[in-house]
């Protein structure tokens, strides 16, 4: 991993965009979970990249434990300070990790877009950690969110996969959609067994966030979203893999 990347700047909000919005939190987090929930293994749970907690407490409703790699150590020192003893905390990049065991779910969530080598990680998940009867939970941006594409007819964005710079000032990479996250998850050898998205979406995140401070949108409204993204995963907010194991590569 590149010695000069500052983790927690890249963690911090810049002029143009927050590293996460209350839309993150009170509505993508909650879906995410129902998207996961039917698919979880019984045992333990490592989460790949945890920032401040937030994902992890959700977690731990269903797990009691959790594992978190995080590179961020001021993440790290907020998230202890409201997630109590239950979760071991791993202060690494995921590259760089070491693990002594393996784990029935692995979730990794709006963290491959901010790696270096994708591959390399995915591969550690499928021949280090990820256990015989495991599951992998991947979930990334999907660069073919309506709100994306709103944007880019606008002229904010040049086109749907591009990387803009207030992204790049948080350690984005490279933008997903469902063929090249399936692509990168192939190349490193783990079998996905299903494909989803997570929320239907055509209003960029810092419109929610002001949007959910009105009684514009009802809960059942949220909901369907939710489940109009699920027969459009291609015009969900994030797009979803579910993955098990398969030969090392």
């Amino acid at each position: 991993m590149p010695s000069n990347r500052d983790f927690d700047k890249e963690a911090s909000d810049n002029q143009s965009r927050n590293y996460f919005y209350n839309f993150d939190y009170d509505v993508m987090h909650p879906y995410m979970m129902k998207a996961f929930e039917p698919f979880f293994r019984a045992g333990n749970v490592l989460e790949l990249g945890s920032f401040k907690g937030r994902f992890t407490s959700r977690l731990l409703l269903h797990f009691g434990k959790v594992t978190c790699i995080e590179a961020s150590i001021a993440a790290i020192e907020e998230a202890m300070r409201t997630l109590g003893s239950e979760v071991h905390f791993v202060n690494s990049t995921i590259e760089a990790a070491t693990l002594s065991q393996v784990y029935d779910n692995v979730v990794m969530t709006h963290v491959l877009e901010h790696l270096d080598d994708p591959v390399a990680v995915l591969r550690r998940v499928n021949n280090e950690w990820l256990s015989d009867s495991g599951r992998f939970f991947l979930v990334c941006p999907n660069a073919n969110a309506p709100s994306r594409q709103i944007a880019v007819k606008m002229g904010l964005v040049t086109h749907n996969s591009a990387v803009t710079p207030a992204e790049a000032e948080h350690g984005h990479l490279r933008t997903y959609s469902l063929d090249t996250l399936e692509r990168d998850v192939v190349a490193a050898g783990l079998k996905v067994i299903q494909r989803s998205g997570v929320f239907f979406k055509a209003l960029a995140n810092f419109q929610w966030d002001c949007l959910l401070q009105t009684d514009i949108v009802s809960v059942e409204y949220l909901e369907g979203c939710y489940q109009l993204g699920q027969q459009y995963p291609d015009l969900c907010s994030s797009i979803f893999l579910l993955c098990e194991r398969g030969q090392k590569r």
